[in-house]
């Protein structure tokens, strides 16, 4: 129990950092000229992006429908992976956190505006990228997912940690043999 409430902490949390960068982003920078770079690579420009990543289908109401469908059974699906496949895991859970608050953030710009507002602009992907923070929990969440689920902890498939890969190897061993024992009967 305690361990929902802190996802959903979470989730709010990043979520209310979210669309308070968003209405700020559009109060102040919405129509502003664009500002210098920041270290070289990234500034501050709203932008209204009525499709997804680069604008895609920004043009065809058919496929964003569709998008919005596929981010609620995304977050559906996040949500019960948080308490079934990741339920022992809490680096794991923390991640699913964190891309269900991306993802909720822009479905209520979606849902509420008919676009999504992105002002980080950034020019080290090619092409250049307008994202927000919703964006960035999602990627920097996937990102740290992937990471956890390939090597932290004894459930991993490439355990990095000798105590790691023993326990692995432990229940293993010990499965197994329930497993023959099971057999005999």
């Amino acid at each position: 129990m305690i361990i929902a409430l802190v996802g959903a902490l979470i989730v709010f949390v990043l979520l209310f950092i979210d669309l308070l960068t968003k209405a700020l982003a559009q109060a102040f920078l919405e129509g502003a000229p664009v500002g210098d770079m920041f270290l070289g690579f990234a500034r501050l420009e709203f932008q209204r992006n009525d499709g997804i990543a680069w604008s895609m289908f920004d043009k065809n109401p058919v496929a964003m429908t569709v998008v919005t469908a596929l981010t609620v059974v995304m977050i559906v699906a996040i949500g019960v992976a948080y308490f079934t496949v990741a339920k022992k895991n809490t680096p794991a859970r923390i991640a699913l956190a964190v891309i269900e608050a991306g993802a909720i953030g822009n479905l209520v710009d979606r849902l509420c505006l008919d676009y999504v507002r992105d002002f980080i602009h950034i020019d080290l992907i090619l092409p250049a990228y307008t994202c927000n923070v919703a964006d960035m929990y999602i990627v920097l969440g996937a990102i740290a997912l992937v990471i956890i689920i390939l090597f932290i902890g004894k459930d991993a498939a490439f355990p990095i940690t000798k105590k790691w890969r023993a326990q692995a190897k432990a229940e293993d061993a010990e499965a197994a043999r329930k497993k023959a024992e099971k057999k005999k009967k």
